[in-house]
């Protein structure tokens, strides 16, 4: 007698390496996300499309993701990013070697200045995101920001990373996020190509960083921003190549940020 067994999961009933509902649920789930970040804004119908789905199941697995605050639907219906994945992103760039190389330039720039300075980082759609951050030093400082992203129309992190800086090396603008606080901000450059890669900024009351402190601080910001520049080159010198492959980048309106959060300690 010839006896043939097969070797079932004791639990699902299924043989191994054999997707199960929930596994393929999962892998549905992940696909629509990555097109839903690929794409930077999206329909149903076209989602739907691009993963071969009915949208009728997109839509469910896609309504699963916005109750994760991973995706967000607007006012036209298009699906977007969502602040959950953007703070779960710029956790990740946190760990990076540009956001760690910028930890001694930002904590230098505070015991310099007092304010709160941040690293922002290119997002999708014309907006920048705040990927590093040292708190200020005074009682009351700006904060919270890590993961949130803003325009780069009308701040001074955009006309940092749009290299709109002038001789000074740095911009500084006021009340132009949020009233009576004043953004200062210099450009990273990848080294040999004058792209800004990234931007160093400092936040911070209007009361107390007047002009002749916003000319200080800026020029402190371009100093810190030249010598990030430096060491990036020096860690990634294939950066010098030009770069001759055509990539996609994603498009679409980004989450902003609430408002500014002042910490006050005590």
């Amino acid at each position: 007698m010839v006896s043939i067994s097969m070797d079932v999961h004791p639990q699902v009933g299924v043989l191994p390496g054999h997707p199960t509902s929930s596994t393929r649920a999962v892998e549905r789930a992940v696909d629509l996300l990555a097109e839903v970040c690929d794409r930077g804004e999206i329909s149903l119908a076209d989602c739907a499309r691009r993963v071969a789905l009915p949208p009728s199941t997109a839509l469910r697995l896609l309504r699963t993701l916005e109750s994760s605050g991973l995706v967000r639907r607007d006012d036209r219906g298009l699906f977007q990013a969502g602040p959950r994945l953007i703070q779960l992103g710029a956790a990740a760039l946190s760990r990076q070697s540009l956001v760690a190389s910028a930890q001694p330039a930002l904590r230098r720039v505070v015991e310099g200045c007092g304010e709160s300075a941040y690293l922002c980082l290119p997002g999708p759609a014309g907006s920048a995101i705040y990927a590093g951050m040292v708190e200020g030093l005074h009682s009351v400082r700006h904060t919270g920001w890590i993961g949130r992203s803003i325009d780069l129309s009308g701040s001074a992190v955009g006309a940092a990373l749009r290299s709109q800086v002038g001789a000074a090396g740095y911009v500084v603008m006021r009340s132009t996020i949020e009233p009576d606080v004043t953004a200062i901000a210099a450009p990273v450059y990848r080294p040999g190509q004058g792209i800004a890669i990234a931007a160093l900024c400092v936040v911070g009351p209007a009361y107390r960083v007047d002009e002749k402190q916003a000319a200080v601080i800026g020029r402190r910001l371009d100093a810190e921003a030249k010598g990030l520049s430096q060491h990036f080159e020096m860690a990634h010198p294939e950066v010098r190549r030009p770069n001759r492959r055509t990539t996609r980048t994603a498009s679409g309106n980004p989450t902003r940020g609430t408002g500014v959060n002042m910490a006050v300690s005590r």
